[in-house]
């Protein structure tokens, strides 16, 4: 699977993998298994977390949620999906002390599904309430949602080294046959 990491935050990361929405849609969460390698891929778990059917459902229905909130009227259910994955423990940040250097350690959470979903869901909150504008790439045959934290807001592309570049090669292609 080769999973893209362009959207600029984990909430829009999730949003994207479910490809091709502009058609009938290409799930990439298609087992307990690919959910586990985007996770760790996506630096939500520390390896390969042991993920159940329940919680790629949750995980999808989050995607969903998040999703909606983006692009069309919230509903209230939406809202009460995040917040409920908001609610789940995420273990906080400690000191460590080591050789008389200070280190700044992390324990691992007991559910770190659930933990790396209430990540993606905090950050969903900070998305949808805050100044950052989200964006659907330009390219016709795209689709991901991005940040747009351009210095006008003016990005179209989820990805110069992928869309923008196969945009522009194909405008340079067009004019230097005249059309």
């Amino acid at each position: 699977m080769e999973w893209v990491f362009d959207g600029g935050r984990p909430s829009l990361d999730l949003v994207n993998t479910l490809r091709d929405r502009y058609a009938d849609g290409v799930e990439l969460l298609t087992s307990p298994a690919a959910l586990a390698e985007w996770l760790e891929l996506a630096g939500l778990t520390a390896g390969r977390a042991r993920v159940t059917e329940d919680q790629l459902r949750t995980a999808r229905w989050l995607r969903e949620a998040v999703n909606r909130l983006l692009t069309a009227s919230p509903e209230r259910k939406d809202v009460e999906l995040v917040n409920e994955a908001v609610e789940a423990p995420v273990p906080a940040a400690r000191l460590q002390l080591s050789g008389g250097e200070l280190l700044r350690a992390v324990p691992a959470p007991r559910d770190p599904v659930a933990a790396a979903l209430a990540v993606i869901a905090a950050d969903a909150v900070d998305l949808v309430t805050g100044p950052v504008d989200v964006r659907v790439c330009a390219a016709d045959d795209c689709g991901l949602r991005f940040a747009d934290a351009s210095p006008r807001r003016t990005r179209q592309w989820c990805s110069m080294a992928r869309c923008g570049n196969r945009a522009k090669a194909r405008a340079h292609y067009a004019r230097s046959r005249g059309e």
